[in-house]
């Protein structure tokens, strides 16, 4: 008989867990600056507690969909690291046979959607994904993931107006990190409390604590199961902050003075670092928590470096117009 997971037990997993998003991402920037991965990449780095959390209360039949900073949500979801890495190094082991690059890469059989580089383009896929479960016999939820300017975009709204009018099982989660690329997303708004729209369609609107993978796994498992027993669309705003630019090479300079210094102490590995200690967790437990993301990660961008390069005959398999 399998012993319960205590909360220390959980609280060091979801540590390996913010971990592994951690040092994948760190791995994809280093790529990119040595000019092994070419194009736009946009990091998550001090974000990961929305994904590990989320992820861990949905079934394999539910659909999620991200935004282009997706590589995290894609990792906890269950997608392998190694064919995320090769996907973005232009492998034929990607999990799109290194067509997809960063911005743009699936992995359906493990309920990633996709990331979207047009921004709030995930809502209504993820609306026509749930709206499909009613017919299909899956009964899926959705979980749409997108971040405070996409709450500007029409197509936001619509999505969220057609998923309330219809008690669509969707859950729209905003990872709100203050800033709309490089815009303070309080200069863009006049009520930046994103979550108090939800009243305009008539479904609940919360904002939480996005950098607590806990709370993030309570406020979002509540949501997924009132979505699947028929409760309709809920809206979650999860309040985070990125540590790094908008994508790189962002030279940052809207930021104020102090703020990353800030940020570092309220980021999700330091906070439950933190929390650990506080319990009292052996120093040795913890520090395995990262060792083993990092022996994870390493070989995973060695086995994709080692992949072969996509064929260039293979380019258009897969395009439709």
């Amino acid at each position: 008989m399998t012993e319960p997971e205590t909360a220390t037990d959980t609280m060091l997993r979801d540590l390996r867990g913010l971990w592994r998003i951690r040092l994948l991402e760190e791995k994809i920037r280093d790529l990119r600056l040595n000019g092994d991965i070419v194009g736009s990449v946009h990091l998550c780095i001090g974000q990961e507690a929305g994904p590990v959390g989320a992820c861990s209360v949905l079934e394999p039949a539910d659909a999620l969909f991200a935004t282009y900073r997706g590589h995290g949500w894609a990792l906890a979801r269950g997608v392998p690291a190694a064919g995320i890495l090769a996907e973005l190094l232009g492998r034929s082991t990607g999990v799109n046979g290194g067509r997809g690059g960063s911005a743009h890469f699936s992995a359906p059989e493990h309920g990633f959607h996709g990331e979207n580089s047009i921004v709030g383009g995930g809502a209504p896929l993820a609306v026509g994904a749930a709206l499909a479960g009613r017919f299909d016999g899956t009964g899926r939820v959705a979980l749409c993931v997108f971040g405070d300017g996409a709450m500007n975009q029409g197509s936001v709204h619509e999505s969220m107006n057609f998923a309330a009018a219809f008690d669509l099982p969707v859950v729209f989660v905003c990872e709100n990190n203050e800033y709309s690329e490089l815009t303070p997303i309080r200069d863009m708004v006049r009520n930046d409390v994103l979550a108090e729209r939800a009243r305009a369609y008539g479904i609940l609107g919360e904002r939480i604590d996005g950098n607590d993978p806990a709370v993030v796994r309570d406020r979002v498992g509540d949501a997924v199961q009132s979505a699947r027993e028929g409760g309709g669309p809920v809206l979650l705003e999860l309040m985070t902050a990125r540590l790094v630019g908008h994508y790189i090479g962002d030279a940052e300079q809207y930021r104020r003075p102090g703020e990353l210094e800030r940020l570092a102490e309220t980021e999700p590995i330091a906070r439950l670092r933190r929390a650990l200690r506080s319990a009292s967790v052996d120093e040795t437990a913890i520090a395995a928590a990262h060792a083993e993301a990092a022996r994870e990660i390493e070989a995973a961008a060695q086995e994709a470096a080692a992949a072969p390069p996509a064929g260039t005959d293979a380019v258009r398999r897969h395009v439709h117009a």
